[in-house]
């Protein structure tokens, strides 16, 4: 594609990854974590949930330098999500923008903890604990089911193709 149809060209590239981010949407809003796992079934506890499966989705992609372009898309279809998200619920346009920016700094922070987590270079356990739980502990059983699921998921992640987890095919979590 020449550089001047690229400019001026009406295509969204995000639209390619829509199907990996309603995936992750839809992962991140399955009954499981909010019963099981006592995440809290609240805007906060939503958007921790979304941010943690997209964050073990980007760090599974940005192993991998083939997939830099992707990795963009899907992290300006998150700001692009959470921007509509803060809107509707009344957040005005003279500070969405600050609270988008908030946003994407728990994410990187996030993505951080949880690499560390799943690296074994810090207790995953202790990281959902103040991310995910906002510092305040669920039950030990809870907790282990969410620790084991992400675990799970991310090694699912491990084992699935690239071209698959572009195209939206992610794996199920199970505990």
């Amino acid at each position: 594609m020449s550089i001047l149809k690229r400019l001026f060209s009406n295509e969204n590239p995000n639209i390619i990854m829509q199907p990996l981010y309603a995936a992750i949407i839809g992962e991140g809003r399955r009954p499981f974590w909010y019963e099981e796992g006592e995440v809290p079934d609240t805007i906060d506890g939503r958007f921790d949930m979304i941010a943690a499966i997209l964050s073990l989705v980007l760090i599974r992609l940005e192993s991998e330098e083939s997939t830099a372009q992707e990795t963009t898309w899907l992290t300006e279809l998150f700001i692009s999500d959470m921007d509509g998200q803060l809107r509707q619920i009344g957040i005005g346009d003279m500070v969405v923008g600050k609270h988008v920016g908030r946003m994407m700094g728990a994410l990187g922070g996030r993505m951080a903890a949880y690499r560390d987590g799943l690296g074994g270079q810090a207790d995953l356990g202790e990281a959902l604990t103040r991310n995910l739980y906002r510092g305040e502990a669920p039950a030990e059983q809870a907790l282990k089911l969410v620790v084991d699921a992400l675990r799970n998921f991310g090694d699912g992640l491990a084992r699935t193709k690239t071209t698959n987890i572009l195209a939206g095919e992610i794996p199920e979590t199970s505990a």
